[in-house]
C-alpha cells in the first residue's frame, strides 16, 4: 500500500472525483478526511471507507471553515500529510452576458478557498516537519480557453500558475506541490455543465456530453476511478522529485 499510515484530506470529497480519490487513498492505506459542503454526505462516505475517516463540513470561501479543518484533522489525526485541493464550482455565460456574481463566486471557491486551504494545511506540514504532499485540480479548461467558460477557464489557469508558485515555494520544506488536469470526466458536475450547454447553445439535454465524450481521443468521457491513479502516485514518495508539475489526466484532449 503506497500510502500506508499518511492522513490525507480531500476537499470536495464527498461525490465526483473526489470520492472516487476518497475511497483509493483508504485502499491504499490512509487515513482520509473527506470534507465537503455537503457534510452529512461527507460523514456518511467516511463511514463507508471506514479506516478510521472522518467527515468534517467543510466551505472553501470560509477562512473559519478551513482553520477548523485543519484543527480537527490535526486534533483527530495528529497530523496532515497529503491534501487533494479538489472543492470547485462551475459557471458559464457569453462574454457579454459574464456577471460580477458568477465571476467572484467561482474565484472565491476555485482560487482563493484553494489558496488558503493549501497555505493552512502547508503551515501544518512545516511545523511538524517531515514534509508533505499537496495536489491542486486543475482541468483542461485551465490550459485554454472557451467561449462560452471564460470565467471558470481562467480559474483553473490560475491554479496551475499558483501550483507552479507554492511548488517553488514550498520544496524546500520538503512539500511537494504538483496537480492535476481532468479532461472530461462523468460525474454529477459535468450534468450541471451539460445543461448549460443545452442553454447556451440550444441543444438537448445529453447532447453536449455525448459530444464531448466522442471527441476523446480514447473514445469516452473519463470516469471519476481514471483520475486516482494519477493522484495515489502525486501524494506517494514515487513523487518525491516532481515539484509544481500540473499531470493531464484527459484521455488524450490536450497534450503539453
Amino acid at each position: 500500500m503506497k500510502l500506508k499510515d499518511k492522513v490525507a484530506i480531500v476537499t470536495g470529497g464527498a461525490s465526483g472525483i473526489g470520492a472516487a480519490i476518497c475511497r483509493r487513498y483508504a485502499a491504499e492505506g490512509a487515513r482520509v478526511v473527506v470534507t465537503d459542503r455537503l457534510g452529512v454526505e461527507a460523514q456518511k462516505l467516511a463511514a463507508e471507507i471506514g479506516g478510521g475517516a472522518i467527515g468534517v463540513p467543510f466551505e472553501a470561501t470560509d477562512r473559519g471553515s478551513i482553520d477548523n479543518l485543519v484543527a480537527t484533522t490535526v486534533g483527530t489525526a495528529g497530523r496532515i500529510d497529503i491534501l487533494v485541493n479538489n472543492a470547485a464550482t462551475f459557471d458559464m455565460a457569453p462574454i457579454l452576458e459574464i456577471t460580477e456574481e458568477s465571476y467572484d463566486t467561482v474565484f472565491a471557491v476555485n482560487v482563493k478557498g484553494l489558496l488558503f486551504t493549501l497555505q493552512a494545511a502547508a503551515r501544518q506540514m512545516v511545523k511538524q516537519g517531515g514534509g508533505g504532499k499537496i495536489i491542486n485540480m486543475s482541468s483542461q479548461a485551465g490550459r485554454r480557453g472557451e467561449a462560452l467558460v471564460a470565467v471558470y477557464c481562467a480559474s483553473k489557469a490560475a491554479v496551475i500558475s499558483l501550483t507552479q508558485s507554492a511548488g517553488l515555494g514550498l520544496i524546500e520544506h520538503k512539500i511537494n506541490v504538483n496537480g492535476i488536469a481532468p479532461g472530461v470526466i462523468d460525474t454529477p458536475m459535468w450534468d450541471v455543465v451539460d445543461s448549460l450547454f443545452a442553454k447556451y447553445e440550444h441543444r438537448e439535454i445529453g447532447e453536449k456530453k455525448r459530444l464531448v465524450g466522442e471527441a476523446v481521443p480514447a473514445g469516452r468521457m473519463g470516469d471519476p476511478e481514471d483520475i486516482t491513479g494519477a493522484a495515489v502516485f502525486l501524494a506517494s514518495s514515487d513523487s518525491d522529485y516532481i515539484v509544481a508539475q500540473t499531470f493531464n489526466v484527459d484521455g488524450g484532449n490536450w497534450m503539453s
